[in-house]
């Protein structure tokens, strides 16, 4: 593959996956939203097609690696170093894109969502109460957050999480003597992404990918969103550092253990 391929598959691929992941996410949450409520099933099940998807669309260009964490893997399992920043730049790109086009999709929902009556000119105590209602700011739709913030926790959430995610990847030629699954293989990783929201995704949302997270939460920064919120770039780090570290231990335990 060359270095432009690598670069607009997986471009094209995250934009997807962002597209249809945060898609799904802004459905759940927005005001006149025809999805709004449908709750964690839907938003597990959403980012479980949406890997489907990309992983499908972007493949015959780059491999469909769509995350940093598996990039790094992969590079720690097979070297090939030079083509990570090429990996790397397509990833955050394509999440920028996708999460950007999640807004052109939802525009009319998110201005009727963060302007609601309830909280635009209320006081503090009214505008937390409407959050709580559903009204306000929207920073889920484009990256995760803790319900509980503990740094140290969160952390752990998101390595554990990834070392799932990746450990599977590795691992699914194994089953079919070395010679990978093909095609199956994208719907064995969609699966696994459902099962990971289901299981695990509960204390942070589960971003298990660097560029998932942050590049939609840069998009959150830039937008000209009413009555937005802040953008939590105090808890930025986490979905970052912590799914490359367990991508790296992924990589570590299969060479270790299956190489």
């Amino acid at each position: 593959m060359s270095s432009s391929d690598i670069f607009i598959g997986e471009t094209i691929g995250t934009a997807i996956l962002i597209l249809l992941g945060g898609g799904v996410c802004a459905a759940v949450t927005l005001k006149a939203s025809k999805a709004r409520n449908a709750g964690w099933l839907a938003i597990a099940f959403g980012w479980g097609f949406a890997v489907l998807t990309a992983v499908y669309t972007s493949a015959p260009l780059s491999g469909a690696h769509l995350n940093p964490a598996v990039t790094l893997a992969l590079t720690i399992k097979d070297g090939g170093w030079d083509n990570l920043p090429v990996y790397w730049g397509g990833q955050l790109l394509g999440a920028m894109i996708g999460a950007t086009l999640v807004w052109v999709v939802y525009y009319g929902q998110f201005q009727a969502h963060l302007t609601d009556s309830e909280i635009v000119g209320a006081p503090e105590s009214k505008a937390v109460e409407a959050e709580e209602k559903g009204a306000g700011p929207v920073l889920g739709i484009f990256s995760t957050g803790p319900e509980i913030r503990n740094a140290v926790q969160n952390l752990a959430t998101e390595i554990i999480a990834t070392v799932v995610l990746v450990l599977a990847i590795l691992t699914q030629g194994l089953n079919d003597k070395g010679n990978g699954l093909g095609p199956l293989g994208a719907l064995i990783t969609a699966l696994v992404v459902v099962s990971i929201g289901l299981s695990l995704g509960g204390p942070t949302g589960y971003a298990i990918n660097p560029a998932r997270d942050l590049g939609p939460r840069i998009v959150h920064a830039l937008l000209p969103l009413p009555n937005k919120g802040g953008s939590d770039w105090s808890y930025a780090w986490v979905p970052v550092v912590g799914p490359l570290i367990g991508g790296a231990i992924a990589a570590g335990l299969y060479n270790v253990a299956f190489a």
